[in-house]
């Protein structure tokens, strides 16, 4: 954990620097352009919108159910005073209706009394007055002396009955949202702080990430993001440290290669400039200078080799890179390259073989490239094959997956089931066996393969039956 709070405060600190840069470019952080400011704008405005949603269910709500309550309440109180008024009728007992109908007043209540269908005074509707006196209880909105009230009317005996009626409450559903509005104001503060920190904590991995670019872009291999929730941020952390551990051995795999291709380019330089030194200080004399001239002329070859490796490297994945495949023999090829390498085999004593069909073996490539390509394995072979070992150069045709394929195998020291995996990565090998056995300059390998990829091939390297490695270049039939 505290591993974790370093990591974020080390990112913390390349961060302002970015702002600063952006607002130095012309490019300054306006509120809302930011994650967190968008999340929080959001985050308010669907508090906001809730608080609206809530505000216009509660409110009719609440005030529905006030104005029910009110409706049950007056009804009881009908049902109240009918009882009081036919208890006191059946008594005789009628003066006492004056004091019942003040009690009401008081509460805010009016009272009227229907006697024989006629109520004993004005102001209520008279399809009101006829239900009521027609022995049926009612009740309801209505409008009593022009002011729309709540009725309830309870029949008595003989055509009598009592009507309640009570003002319509006017501006209840402001009276409900004025009691509503400190919750309401409650829950819209907390979903804003909510967001606002929802927002910072989902924001947080993407500033992270960024300064980790940054600091990438800057050369800063060693960054590294801390892997945390929820998931999507982890994956990019994940993917930004896996970058990063890339990035490094990349660069430090082209170190080693740089350092290889410096020692393998100072070998020939150092040879021919202590000629040219010998020649021009008068140590050689004129019996020797031809030889002095042919050790000059070899490693110059060799070192133009070195550098058209180079350059065929640098330009290999190049739109430019110049192919021209047309349908090719392989047999005559191969039987082209046995013959101009014969002689050079058997110069250090080598035995090349060769394993050619009985008829043309068609294949769709570059005739020049693939050429290429078997020389350079050749090349490669010749410089760790020891004297009276085989090398043998095949080709068989086309099988069930379309491709020919040639062979080059050898009786030289071989691979390791390791060194297979990296048989073509630039300087792989040379930085493994380099003062352990005879390698080059470890460009040859990844050169062929990358021909061999542009000819839309397949390269592999194994084992051969001779003891040393093999090499299986598998090239399209047909286009």
């Amino acid at each position: 954990m505290s591993e974790a709070r370093g990591a974020r405060k080390d990112l913390t600190v390349p961060l302002q620097v970015i702002r600063e840069r952006r607002v130095a470019s012309g490019g300054p952080l306006r509120f809302g352009r930011t994650l967190t400011a968008r999340a929080v704008l959001v985050a308010c405005a669907v508090a906001l919108v809730s608080v609206l949603v809530t505000l216009l269910v509660a409110v009719p709500l609440a005030a529905r159910t006030a104005e029910r309550q009110a409706r049950e309440a007056l009804g009881a109180q009908a049902r109240l005073t009918a009882e009081l008024l036919r208890f006191r009728l059946d008594r005789g007992r009628a003066n006492d209706e004056e004091r019942l109908i003040r009690q009401l007043r008081k509460q805010g209540i009016e009272a009227y009394l229907i006697r024989d269908g006629t109520p004993d005074r004005p102001g209520l509707p008279p399809q009101l007055v006829d239900r009521v006196a027609a022995g049926q209880p009612a009740s309801g909105v209505r409008l009593v002396a022009g002011t729309p009230s709540i009725v309830e009317g309870r029949p008595l005996t003989g055509g009598s009955g009592v009507v309640l009626a009570r003002p319509r409450a006017s501006g209840l559903w402001w009276q409900v949202a004025r009691n509503l509005w400190l919750p309401l104001l409650g829950g819209l503060t907390a979903g804003v702080v909510a967001g606002t920190l929802l927002a910072r904590r989902l924001a947080r991995p993407i500033r992270n990430a960024a300064t980790a670019a940054a600091r990438l872009r800057a050369g800063d291999r060693n960054v590294r993001l801390p892997v945390e929730s929820p998931a999507e941020a982890a994956d990019l952390a994940d993917a930004l440290n896996a970058l990063a551990a890339a990035l490094a051995t990349s660069e430090g795999r082209q170190r080693e290669f740089l350092l290889s291709v410096s020692h393998e380019l100072r070998t020939p330089l150092t040879a021919i400039r202590g000629y040219a030194e010998a020649l021009a200080d008068g140590v050689i004399g004129p019996e020797g200078t031809p030889r002095a001239a042919q050790t000059m002329l070899a490693e110059a070859e060799h070192l133009d080799r070195l550098v058209s490796d180079l350059l065929a490297l640098a330009r290999l994945e190049a739109a430019d890179f110049p192919l021209e495949p047309a349908r090719v023999d392989l047999t005559q090829l191969v039987a082209d390259a046995a013959e101009a390498w014969g002689a050079r085999c058997a110069a250090v004593g080598v035995v090349l073989g060769t394993e050619i069909a009985g008829g043309p073996v068609p294949a769709y490539t570059d005739p020049g490239r693939t050429r290429q390509v078997i020389d350079g394995l050749l090349e490669n072979a010749l410089r760790v094959v020891p004297p009276g070992a085989p090398v043998v150069l095949a080709v068989r045709p086309p099988g069930p997956d379309g491709t020919a394929v040639i062979e080059i195998r050898d009786g030289g020291p071989g691979f390791t089931d390791d060194d297979l995996a990296v048989a073509f990565e630039r300087g792989a090998l040379h930085q493994r066996y380099q003062g352990i056995r005879k390698v080059g300059s470890g460009l040859g390998l990844a050169l062929a393969a990358g021909l061999v990829r542009r000819l839309g091939g397949r390269i592999a390297a194994d084992h051969s039956p001779e003891g040393g490695a093999r090499f299986t270049v598998s090239l399209p039939s047909a286009p």
